[in-house]
């Protein structure tokens, strides 16, 4: 039986989980200067620590309503391979709540049926106080074309920040 660590949170009125192990932290949502031309999830790019760092609505990359600004929201810094090549992005999340220790054995499979977010997107589901948190795979959730399309906008803007 394996064991994963999970950091779960909120987007709209659903809860999922991503594995620990991608994310480097946990910001205050700050200040995001945009980026034209741009795709609709791409909300900007903030300096993070002296690098840009593109910021995604998860909300709308889900097909959800746009995010709304609450002090609840956060950026979380999270590291994608693809391709062989590691890439970070911030994500923003209506609000973070705890960490999980799950065993492999508490993942039940996806259901496919009824569900608005894409079925690959989520690796399982996990039954969790009265409810169900969704396991995301983030590396399927940003395609590599679309982490280049990204990068080449956020060249666009280095010098403003």
């Amino acid at each position: 039986m394996k064991i994963d660590t999970y950091l779960t949170f909120k987007l709209d009125d659903e809860s999922f989980a991503i594995n620990v192990e991608k994310v480097l932290s946990i910001l205050e949502y700050t200040k995001i200067t945009k980026v034209p031309n741009s795709p609709s999830y791409l909300k900007g790019a903030i300096n993070l620590r002296g690098k840009v760092l593109p910021v995604i609505d998860l909300r709308i990359r889900f097909g959800l309503a746009p995010i709304t600004i609450t002090k609840n929201t956060v950026i979380l810094v999270v590291i994608l391979e693809l391709d062989g090549s590691i890439t970070q992005l911030g994500i923003l999340v209506d609000a973070v709540h705890e960490v999980l220790e799950i065993n492999d054995e508490m993942i039940m499979p996806t259901v496919t049926i009824g569900t608005r977010y894409k079925s690959e997107y989520i690796n399982g589901l996990i039954s969790h106080n009265d409810a169900f948190l969704m396991l995301i795979d983030l590396e399927t959730v940003f395609t590599t074309e679309e982490t280049n399309i990204l990068a080449s906008n956020i060249e666009n803007i280095t010098t403003e920040l």
